[in-house]
């Protein structure tokens, strides 16, 4: 469970106010934040996906997204979008020679390819998404459906585009960046366990933050604990709140005091 201590890890924060959640259900605390030291990471927010319910409902997430992306953008926050998979599409845009550019700094910690859950540090995953985790109807096979990222999603001009761990650590280094807010899909697999994920970045030593409202679970209802994929995704975002970081609403994003 997350201490007090390391919620107000972030006391330094300046400009603008966020509310962070540490625990589903717990009283929310009001921190600091400078914008200018804080990142957003996009993470894998396809055009397309195998399970096509989830495929909508990332479509149906993408403009909220990208209207809190633009106005954290607007007060200094730097974006980083991460559709893993798809760098050969954006090889030649200057967002992603931005990343890959920055001067390689070692990490503190290895950064994996992959960050399963961790036995040392958290409890089993409130959801099965080790059974087939799509809730289509009926359920395709499992393969490759997306090109790039969905483009209801600005890339705008200073962005940057990565889905590697080590350039985007050495990225934010360059910055000076401390504090990083992860959105997007899925909660329980990409969005904690990439190479950029909220398991890795909070062993890096940032300030890890999970926009609640803009991400969804890879879940199917028929599975275990047989409840709504509403629920479901609620119920992985407690686990987050619970082991590695707390939560915060889009519109907390860009509040000020």
């Amino acid at each position: 469970m997350l201490s007090r201590r390391t919620l107000l890890a972030a006391a330094l924060l300046k400009e603008s106010s966020l509310r962070l959640r540490a625990r589903r259900g717990a009283s929310e605390e009001t921190l600091r934040w400078v914008p200018t030291e804080t990142a957003i990471i996009i993470c894998d927010m396809w055009d397309n996906h195998y399970c096509q319910n989830a495929a909508k409902r990332v479509t149906a997430m993408a403009p909220k997204m990208n209207q809190a992306v633009k106005a954290a953008r607007g007060v200094g926050v730097t974006i980083i979008h991460a559709p893993s998979g798809t760098m050969n599409v954006y090889e030649s845009t200057p967002q992603r020679a931005r990343v890959k550019s920055a001067p390689r700094v070692e990490p503190p910690v290895p950064i994996l390819k992959n960050c399963p859950l961790d036995p040392t540090r958290e409890g089993p995953l409130p959801v099965d998404d080790a059974t087939q985790p799509c809730d289509d109807q009926t359920v395709g096979p499992a393969v490759r459906r997306f090109d790039r990222q969905n483009e209801l999603i600005e890339i705008a001009a200073p962005d940057g585009i990565s889905d590697n761990g080590e350039e985007i650590y050495s990225y934010f280094r360059q910055r000076k960046i401390r504090n990083v807010v992860l959105m997007g899909v899925h909660t329980n697999m990409c969005v904690l366990g990439r190479p950029f994920g909220i398991r890795q970045q909070v062993r890096l030593g940032m300030n890890a933050v999970l926009a609640r409202d803009l991400t969804d679970a890879m879940y199917d209802p028929r599975q275990r604990p047989f409840v709504s994929h509403e629920e479901g995704t609620a119920l992985i975002i407690g686990h987050i709140e619970k082991y590695w970081c707390p939560s915060v609403l889009s519109e907390d994003l860009t509040r000020t005091a």
